[in-house]
């Protein structure tokens, strides 16, 4: 399968992370914004900070399990506020059925208002998919620097706009 990422200037204005922990920090801003229902793809190079911005996230929602990549295990669930299914599809082929991963159960979970899904290398998901949150994170000038975008598809809801535009929490 192909790993591509899509073209930045299709997002909006960048946001920089100089740390982990502000990384983690913005996965927490983020989820300040979900009501539920939300589909948050993550786009990114290994090692970017996909996994670490989730986890700040499920810390936000109230999460108690370890949140771990499901790099090799595909999906994992987590019980917080909100229910997150978070997914990674780089391990899977072009030809690999998506059913065979509960998808259909998932974002039926969704759509029902009860559950988030977030998503790392999500290519395979597009067809799934009318409208989504799209983040993608590029490495920075330094060792620890991130630059995060989004964009939303068709739109991005306004609530949101501020996720890479407000000041510090």
């Amino acid at each position: 399968m192909s790993h591509d990422l899509p073209d930045a200037t299709s997002f909006g204005s960048a946001r920089e992370t100089v740390s982990p922990h502000e990384t983690h920090r913005l996965g927490g801003r983020a989820a300040r914004l979900l009501v539920g229902g939300e589909v948050v793809l993550l786009w990114g190079p290994l090692g970017a900070g996909k996994t670490l911005f989730t986890q700040g996230l499920c810390a936000e929602l109230g999460v108690k399990a370890e949140v771990t990549s499901p790099t090799f295990t595909i999906a994992n669930r987590y019980e917080g506020r909100l229910i997150v299914h978070h997914l990674d599809f780089y391990r899977l082929d072009d030809g690999d059925d998506l059913h065979d991963v509960g998808i259909d159960a998932i974002l039926d979970e969704v759509e029902s208002g009860s559950a988030v899904l977030l998503a790392e290398w999500p290519a395979p998901l597009l067809p799934w998919l009318s409208s989504r949150l799209e983040l993608m994170v590029t490495h920075g000038d330094g060792a620890d620097s991130r630059l995060w975008r989004l964009r939303g598809v068709p739109d991005l809801p306004p609530r949101w706009l501020p996720l890479l535009t407000g000041g510090d929490d």
